[in-house]
């Protein structure tokens, strides 16, 4: 359980839990009756709030609750199917990793481990393409920093934001004056949690406050659906803007795509 203000930076693992303290029993934190705390979303919740959130978003299968974590069928040929490790940080276990890597033999199969790439990669073996910048998972108390979330923010001069909802998921697209794309992102809610995903800005329409735009009008759609706490998975591009805006990094996230044997 991550107390108020602390979190974990991408390159260094969770510190270990005070000993000194009960531990509580184990529940549902992705569903908690309401009023909830931000620290009672412990990071194994957040992890199944980003599955969640994201075959949502993404409008994949239903995930299959393996004993290590989730199984998701993508149905893309460089994204068939993903399978998520459900521990974190110094709980990742070298033996899990090993058989769930040796059991994928096809191409297109993601793996996604909490830890640090440099922990993840000698334990994949051959036919393993592992992202050269990891990620980080991340979270946030929806509409607790910066401007007031009920207030919309300006949209830039000539700019222009479009919104729209479809299969619980919410859009933000920002066209550019001359019509051409200029950012985007997309929010799906699963009760009190809401997963961020998608964001992109155009390298042409950086340093405008577009992406700050984006999360914003995505925050207030979530907020008006009930949802309290929001969960990413953040590249090192996204992180700075996520992390001005009150985003703080949980574990460090390492993906490995398979390439099949040799």
């Amino acid at each position: 359980m991550f107390p108020e203000g602390r979190g974990v930076r991408c390159g260094r693992s969770r510190a270990p839990p005070d000993r000194g303290r009960a531990t509580p029993p184990r529940r549902n934190t992705l569903h908690p009756p309401t009023p909830i705390t931000y620290a009672e979303v412990v990071v194994d919740g957040l992890v199944r709030a980003w599955v969640d959130g994201w075959v949502l978003s993404r409008g994949a299968a239903p995930p299959v609750v393996e004993p290590w974590g989730r199984t998701i069928d993508m149905g893309m040929a460089q994204h068939v199917t993903r399978h998520v490790l459900s521990a974190t940080g110094d709980q990742v276990e070298e033996t899990t990793v090993r058989k769930v890597a040796d059991a994928v033999t096809g191409t297109g199969v993601w793996l996604k481990v909490f830890a640090e790439p440099s922990r993840v990669t000698p334990w994949l073996g051959e036919g393993w393409w592992v992202d050269p910048e990891p990620g980080c998972l991340m979270s946030t108390r929806l509409g607790t920093h910066g401007s007031p979330a009920a207030t919309p923010l300006p949209v830039p001069d000539g700019y222009r934001l479009r919104t729209w909802s479809s299969g619980g998921v919410t859009r933000v697209m920002i066209a550019a004056p001359d019509g051409s794309f200029a950012a985007r992102g997309q929010i799906a809610p699963t009760g009190t949690t809401a997963v961020v995903d998608q964001m992109e800005t155009s390298p042409d329409h950086r340093r405008r406050g577009l992406g700050t735009l984006v999360m914003h009008t995505l925050t207030r759609s979530a907020l008006a659906r009930g949802a309290e706490i929001g969960v990413l998975g953040g590249t090192p591009d996204g992180r700075a803007l996520y992390e001005s805006l009150g985003w703080r990094v949980e574990a460090p996230l390492t993906s490995a795509r398979s390439t099949g044997r040799s």
